[in-house]
């Protein structure tokens, strides 16, 4: 059986394990002992809430409880850019015109910005190979937004998903050849290892500040402005449907889309639900039996926050899980879990 908890500090080999697994274009989880072990004291202390909420780093992983293995691994930061810049291009429109010439013309623009510091992030998104199949992936990505939904004090109103931006079959990336190759002078994949290091002042220092005509770029750096990593769709899609959208602001290096949200706004703060655990609750609605549908159930403890996706239905305020969902989520019957439909309503507006 699959639970998503919160990691602790005897995750740190698996992690290791799934970060090799990731490849390039991801830089929040590179394959560095030093730096997933600096991260991971971080996210226990996020957990123990002995750091302050703009500096935690919440880290879920996967676990397939019948064999001990990870099968994958989520984050919630709880702010970004307040001790290291947040780079952005902002997409933006210049217009150009002469009475005289009779010439009107709109011109896309980049413009190099810190617009997103201080938002929540959600990131560090990876399901192992073997494990991609079923409701595992919406499992995974969705956890953050129960998390979210039980302790919203913890995070800011805005919200954002940097996306794995498009790259070519043989790991390059088209945008970052068209513009960033002329001013970094180093390749794609020594860029992503030094921005994961947190080596970042670099970007101040050699990207240009004024506005860049997206139409002086390569056709082929053009075209795949705003689209995601080949492997990056699904998750996209997961996120749109909580309530995310894209506003015109894309990564520097390969220009993959950041989706936005205000916290309030999410599908899981406006459908989701506590309920009681009874073995005795009862799925009906004027004696027949709810179809039922699954459902993702967390518990409300934020230091061993532990989440999972059934089959039972919530209804009237109680749900009845069997014992081993019970012990998955670490709950007796009597405690208060959250629930959340795993899949949106077709009356939900996202």
């Amino acid at each position: 059986m699959l639970v998503v908890r919160a990691i602790n500090a005897s995750d740190l080999d698996a992690l290791y394990g799934l970060a090799s697994q990731v490849g390039t274009g991801m830089t929040t989880l590179k394959p560095d002992m030093k730096m997933l072990g600096d991260r991971l004291a971080i996210a226990c202390a996020s957990f123990a809430e002995t750091i302050p909420p703009e500096k935690r780093d919440y880290m879920f992983v996967m676990e397939d409880t019948d064999t001990g293995r990870l099968a994958g691994v989520c984050a919630i930061k709880g702010a970004v850019g307040l001790e290291e810049p947040f780079y952005n291009y902002r997409i933006g429109t210049l217009v150009h015109s002469s009475r005289e010439l009779d010439v009107f013309t709109r011109m896309e623009t980049l413009y190099l910005s810190n617009d997103l510091t201080g938002s929540t992030e959600l990131c560090s998104l990876f399901l192992h190979p073997d494990y991609r199949s079923g409701n595992n992936g919406k499992l995974l990505s969705k956890s953050r937004f129960l998390f979210i939904a039980q302790f919203p004090h913890l995070f800011t109103e805005k919200l954002i998903a940097e996306m794995r931006g498009y790259q070519a079959p043989d790991g390059s990336s088209p945008f970052y050849e068209g513009l960033g190759r002329h001013f970094f002078k180093m390749d794609f994949h020594h860029v992503d290892d030094l921005t994961s290091l947190g080596k970042k002042s670099f970007i101040a220092e050699l990207m240009p500040r004024q506005p860049m005509y997206v139409a002086y770029l390569p056709d082929e750096a053009q075209e795949v402005i705003g689209k995601v990593h080949l492997s990056t769709a699904p998750a996209r899609r997961l996120l749109e449907q909580e309530g995310l959208h894209f506003e015109g602001y894309v990564d520097i290096f390969d220009a993959g889309p950041v989706l936005q949200a205000r916290v309030s706004e999410l599908r899981a703060m406006r459908d989701s639900m506590p309920a009681v655990l009874d073995a005795e609750a009862a799925p009906e609605v004027d004696g027949d039996a709810v179809q039922a549908e699954p459902y993702l159930v967390s518990n409300t403890d934020l230091k061993d926050f532990r989440m999972i996706v059934t089959s039972a239905n919530p209804h009237g305020g109680k749900i009845a899980l069997d014992d081993d969902e019970l012990h998955l989520l670490r709950c007796h019957h009597g405690d208060t879990v959250r629930t959340l439909s795993l899949n949106p309503r077709k009356h939900s507006h996202v």
